[in-house]
This record gives structure tokens, C-alpha cells and sequence, in this order.
């Protein structure tokens, strides 16, 4: 692994906290309730997607690419007649700044060195084939330093979740199959497919594909192989999004590293470990 894509992986860690606020916080779940958007997927499909404006299901399906196309139908395009997008686009910002502030107490006031710093990070992001983040990257700048950081955060979460994605179609995965690997290696059946909506059928069969492939046993668990090959889409996919880095040096990083880890930890306290999201525990050396 590159100097600079092992900074990418130690950055994700960092700011995809940061970004989590507006899925795990009670203020990010409490605005879209306010906004009428009952039950946490629609808020989460409603925000997420609202970037791409008023889409419907097929490209969402793609772009988000591990959830069930039936799961992702019952959201969209129904939830375009609850909200408009840039109305998502607002209550969702709102929502992550409000659990910052409250998260971060005094030092919330002190974040625009932050912001600016992770802003940079993005400066000239190449969002080739990167749907999600090219989205992201167009839209206006925010101004309050909360929303600012919030927001620089979800550009550089999103451009890397688009690299994953790209690594695993490299690798011949579909979106089942990520989760299948991922339940045979660090994360139970019962948490990741109830939150993606496949079916037992679907999650079957997508096992059964793996396993002949040699890459589950019989148990549902990864053999070394499967490992390997799911090592090697991580490391693609943080070889992928080490541009950013690379650019601002490792000088830069490591001191805009400094930053954010504190307050990574701090918003780490509202995300479950393990979670859905696959961060691990913020690294803070």
C-alpha cells in the first residue's frame, strides 16, 4: 500500500464519523420526522440521494449499490411527494450541524480551520465515474463552519464510497455478495441484510455463488481466499481515493489529521461499533 493510500484509509476513519452524525444522531432523525418524512429510511433515502434531485429507483439502486432494488422502490420515486430535494438538502445539513454542536460543545465554535481544512482536501477532487461524489461536489458551499466541515465530510465519504463500489465490480461483486462476504468475515447475517432488504432467497443464492467460488465455506464464512479477495478491494478502493491526499502532502494530512481526530471521537460516541457502515473505531495516532 502507497504512503498516500494508507493516509486515505487513516482519513476515512476520521472524517466518515463525522459524516455518520446525520444516520446515528437523534437531531438528524428528529428533523426529517419534523419534515414528515416518518421511519428512518425514507429521511435516509430522501437525504442521501437528494443530491441527484428528484431521481427514482433504478439509479439509486445503482449508485448506492448494496441495497435490495425492492427496498430501494418502496422510497423512491414516492418520497419526491413528501419533500422536495433541496428541501432533504437543508433539513439533512441542519440535522448534522445541530448534533455537531451539541456533540462538540465550546469547540463547535472553533471549526472553521477544520472545515477550511478538509475543503482543501477536496479542491480539484477528480469525480470521474463517481456519481455520488460528483453530485456532492456541485453543490454550494456552505458557510457555517459546522455545515462547512458536515459537508466536506460527505464529499470525501462519497468519493470514496463510489471507488469502493467501483472495486467491487472490478472484483465481480454485486451488491449482495458485499454483504454476503462481509457477514462471513466481521459482521452477523441478522444486522446487514433486515438494513440492505434482500430476501433469504436472495441472500441464498448470492451465498451460494461465493461458496463456488471457493470464497465462503460451508458455514457462511470466509475462507482465505475470500479474504484475500475482499483485502484486495479494500486496498483498491483506498488507492482509489488517495488523490486527495497525495495532493495536500503528507505534511498537511497529517496535520489536518490532528484536527479532525478529536472530533471524530467525539461524534464517533453516536455511531454503534460494529456498524453497518463498516468504520471501524476512529484512529487517533
Amino acid at each position: 500500500m502507497s504512503d498516500a493510500a494508507g493516509a486515505a484509509r487513516r482519513m476515512w476513519t476520521l472524517f466518515e464519523p463525522v459524516h455518520g452524525v446525520t444516520y446515528f444522531s437523534a437531531e438528524a432523525r428528529a428533523g426529517f420526522e419534523q419534515a414528515g418524512l416518518r421511519g428512518f429510511w425514507r429521511g435516509y433515502f430522501a437525504g442521501r440521494a437528494a443530491p441527484l434531485g428528484p431521481v427514482g429507483p433504478a439509479l439509486v439502486t445503482a449508485s448506492f449499490y448494496n441495497f435490495a432494488p425492492t427496498m430501494v422502490a418502496r422510497a423512491l420515486p414516492g418520497v419526491w411527494d413528501l419533500i422536495t430535494p433541496e428541501d432533504a438538502l437543508a433539513v439533512r445539513s441542519a440535522g448534522a450541524v445541530a448534533a455537531l454542536r451539541r456533540l462538540l460543545g465550546e469547540r463547535a465554535a472553533g471549526l472553521t480551520a477544520l472545515a477550511n481544512g478538509l475543503l482543501r482536501a477536496t479542491d480539484g477532487l477528480d469525480c470521474s465515474g463517481r456519481v455520488l461524489a460528483a453530485a456532492n461536489a456541485a453543490l454550494p458551499v456552505a458557510v457555517e463552519p459546522a455545515a462547512r466541515l458536515w459537508q466536506a465530510a460527505t464529499l470525501l465519504r462519497e468519493h470514496r464510497g463510489d471507488g469502493h463500489s467501483a472495486a467491487l465490480l472490478a472484483a465481480g461483486i454485486d451488491g449482495c455478495e458485499a454483504l454476503v462476504l462481509k457477514a462471513g468475515l466481521d459482521l452477523s447475517r441478522e444486522i446487514l441484510q433486515p438494513i440492505r432488504g434482500w430476501s433469504d432467497e436472495e441472500w441464498d443464492r448470492a451465498a451460494g455463488r461465493l461458496a463456488g467460488r471457493g470464497w465462503l465455506d460451508g458455514d457462511g464464512r470466509v475462507t482465505p481466499e475470500g479474504a484475500a479477495v475482499r483485502q484486495a478491494v479494500e486496498d483498491t478502493t483506498d488507492q482509489a481515493a488517495a488523490r486527495p491526499w497525495a495532493r495536500l502532502g503528507p505534511a498537511a494530512t497529517e496535520e489536518l489529521a490532528g484536527l479532525v481526530a478529536p472530533v471524530a471521537r467525539a461524534c464517533a460516541t453516536e455511531l454503534p461499533f460494529p456498524n453497518p457502515v463498516g468504520v471501524p473505531a476512529p484512529v487517533t495516532r
